[in-house]
């Protein structure tokens, strides 16, 4: 079973405009609304792909029960604990002249109290043992301190709980300190981390990634956009080619691989196979409108063009 947490979740609202323009009046061409926030997307992913999946975290005020409602239409499974205040709407401007360029407008998002936390704890370990997965993801609220995902970390590896955790500065610092099983940033997230420049090689990259196995983390998978993945554990190394598809947004893409990657190792698939899976997802993630996950047959024509090099 693979949990998903999300702290801070949203109502994606999509535009799509032609040629947008800061400081003019822009005409919107459709506009695609969606159960958002990067925990629910894996989510979404998971059952698309047909895995099992829960999601958690927080939800509060109308947004969090529409929110709750999508994906009770959807058949996700969820178990979120409902907050005061209200759950916050993001807003993303896909420019449909420049190959789906994004501008994001994302709120800050509610206060969430200790008393909150301390619910959402006492959901996390109802579902922690050894065959659960679980996915933290995204940002949280400014309310909730940088440990956050450190701390259910430690907590859920003494119930022999599987973690993931994608996230980036503050929050993925004190998550490596915690030595969760798998990380997935993206290359500029990494070389944030260890305080580089941003535009590094790919050797570069490598041994970033040695680096943060020798301090304990199991798998790492550092994302590159179009130009595939670089995936390495303890026995193995290798890279992925990208996959050109027609993109309209890449909103969602990262969440996808992470939901492939859960879903993969949920499902018992050879590593090697499980990331051309995470590839494949996510490329088929840029296919589709909103933060939408890929149908099935999609990514299974996708898998077909992902190559494997080993490094």
């Amino acid at each position: 079973m693979i949990i998903t947490v999300t702290m801070n979740p949203a109502i994606d609202r999509t535009l799509d405009v032609e040629d947008f323009t800061a400081g003019a009046i822009n005409r919107v061409l459709k506009v695609t609304q969606d159960a958002g926030g990067k925990g629910i997307n894996v989510s979404k992913t998971v059952h698309a792909l047909g895995g099992d999946t829960i999601a958690t975290g927080f939800l509060g005020g109308s947004s969090g029960k529409m929110i709750g409602h999508a994906l009770s239409e959807m058949q996700v499974q969820h178990r979120f604990v409902y907050i005061d205040g209200e759950t916050r709407t993001n807003i993303k401007i896909v420019d449909a002249t420049r190959k789906g360029m994004v501008t994001e407008i994302n709120e800050p998002g509610p206060v969430v109290t200790s008393r909150d936390i301390q619910a959402l704890t006492e959901t996390l370990e109802f579902y922690a043992g050894p065959s659960a997965i679980f996915v933290f993801s995204g940002s949280v609220p400014a309310s909730v301190g940088d440990d956050i995902y450190g701390f259910y970390v430690r907590k859920l590896k003494k119930r022999q709980a599987t973690v993931f955790v994608d996230a980036a500065g503050p929050l993925l610092t004190e998550a490596i300190k915690a030595k969760p099983f798998l990380i997935k940033p993206n290359a500029d997230e990494i070389t944030r981390y260890f305080g580089l420049p941003l535009d590094v090689s790919e050797a570069t990259l490598i041994d970033l990634g040695k680096e943060i196995l020798d301090r304990g983390i199991n798998t790492i998978v550092i994302s590159r956009g179009q130009d595939g993945a670089i995936f390495m554990d303890h026995k193995k190394a290798f890279k992925t080619n990208g996959i050109q598809v027609q993109t309209h947004s890449t909103v969602g893409s990262g969440d996808a691989m992470l939901a492939a990657l859960a879903y993969g190792l949920d499902c018992d698939i050879p590593y090697e196979e499980c990331a051309k899976l995470s590839i494949a997802t996510s490329a088929g993630a840029c296919t589709t409108h909103g933060t939408k996950p890929p149908v099935r047959a999609l990514v299974d024509e996708l898998v077909k063009e992902v190559t494997l090099i080993p490094l």
